[in-house]
């Protein structure tokens, strides 16, 4: 229940002498915490650890970046490139207040009328807000997991994300930020501009296109592969026509069966980074690393509720200097892919996804979850680490 703020007849008086008091140590606060000019030497040491970290990330001084496999063709202009590909596994598996006057303020209001501070910090509505501030741009691998206490909330249609971290996830294609780009390799500045545009313009045709959402074939994202990667190819478009466990089109794309479910909404919240840098024989290789989070309801059944699928996608790909190696100009190969599916049944494989409800947990999962607890938002686990544990079929901690 909302309370009113105190009327001034009601909150009691407060002596002078404790009023210029309080006035006197506010002023001291503001004096102490006014922003300085930083010195003309302390300038310069902020420039050179700026450029230090550029330097450092330009390196690819990141865990797991030195596990890249050389995937090489196999010889010098001697014909079509053959790539190695890295298949990893499956598994489906605020503003801070101000500390000067306004916390002494807050004080002051908190001392004469508790109830109405404590209720007007919670919104008014007697329940706790989630923080929908948008995350600064990933640029390094997360340490840990997001916390669980500032997501409260259950998904609704109207807020398909409460309970989330993804609440505070970019929309869409916002989430898919490519680094400022510098020559590497073989390429100039524009052409790795280029090249980093390509790869999101495959990470969207592939995750976040409605048609390829509701089961088209991402034409566009197949067209980017270059042609003398063959047998990847081929198997991505043998996929699409004959889906099994092996060849699963999920390994490339989202689907979900229009019959089945249907988005809440038309917002994909995504999170991630991309990377890139000078590969063997002055290839340029790219790093991408995006978690999707999709929120569903069941189609044609007028219900409300909201299920949220979660999908982690790890990629690496590769451009090949033209002048070693006979390849298609504007094409890469991809040289690794690696996936984790939150919430969708594990043991169908007909290449579409099957969100879990809450309502439907007392029919239980047909697949027999033998694999580890994990948290989907977690954006510092170790896919490649988790594939040598048993099972692929394990349980999400959360959605």
């Amino acid at each position: 229940m909302t309370t009113s703020p105190p009327s001034p007849d009601d909150v009691p008086s407060i002596p002078d002498d404790v009023w210029d008091r309080f006035v006197q140590d506010s002023e001291a606060e503001i004096r102490a915490s006014a922003p300085k000019e930083p010195s003309a030497r302390a300038r310069m040491v902020t420039e050179r650890l700026r450029q230090q970290d550029e330097e450092a990330a330009r390196r690819g001084k990141r865990r797991g970046r030195g596990n890249l496999p050389p995937a090489r063709p196999e010889g010098w202009r001697t014909g079509p490139a053959v790539y190695g590909v890295e298949e990893r596994g499956h598994r489906r598996g605020r503003w801070l207040g101000l500390i000067g006057v306004l916390a002494a303020v807050g004080v002051l209001l908190f001392a004469l009328n508790p109830g109405w501070a404590l209720d007007s910090m919670r919104g008014g509505d007697g329940g706790a807000a989630q923080d929908s501030t948008p995350l600064p741009i990933e640029t390094a691998e997360p340490t840990s997991a997001p916390s669980k206490e500032p997501f409260p909330g259950t998904p609704t249609l109207q807020d398909p994300f409460a309970g989330s971290p993804a609440k505070q996830y970019a929309d869409g294609a916002a989430g898919i930020v490519p680094p400022k780009a510098r020559p590497a390799g073989w390429m100039t500045s524009a052409q790795v501009t280029s090249a980093l545009k390509d790869v999101k313009a495959y990470l969207v045709d592939t995750n976040l296109d409605p048609a390829t959402l509701r089961g088209e074939r991402p034409d566009a994202a197949l067209g980017m592969l270059d042609p003398s990667q063959r047998e990847t190819r081929t198997r991505f478009e043998t996929a699409f026509r004959e889906p099994t466990e092996k060849n699963d089109p999920l390994r490339l794309a989202v689907r979900f069966k229009p019959s089945e479910v249907a988005l809440a909404g038309d917002v994909v919240k995504a999170r991630g980074r991309m990377a890139f840098t000078k590969g063997k024989d002055r290839a340029v290789v790219v790093h991408a690393d995006y978690t999707f989070v999709y929120p569903v309801v069941k189609a044609g059944s007028g219900s409300t509720e909201v299920a949220r699928t979660i999908i982690r996608r790890i990629l690496d790909v590769e451009f090949p200097d033209p002048s070693r190696y006979r390849v298609t100009p504007g094409k890469f190969a991809i040289t690794r892919y690696d996936d984790d599916i939150a919430n969708s049944a594990c043991s169908v494989h007909d290449g579409w996804l099957h969100p879990q409800f809450a309502s439907d947990a007392s029919q239980g999962d047909d697949a027999d979850r033998s694999g580890p607890t994990v948290d989907p938002y977690d954006r510092s686990r170790d896919l490649a680490a988790e594939r040598s544990g048993p099972g692929d079929c394990g349980t999400v901690s959360r959605t």
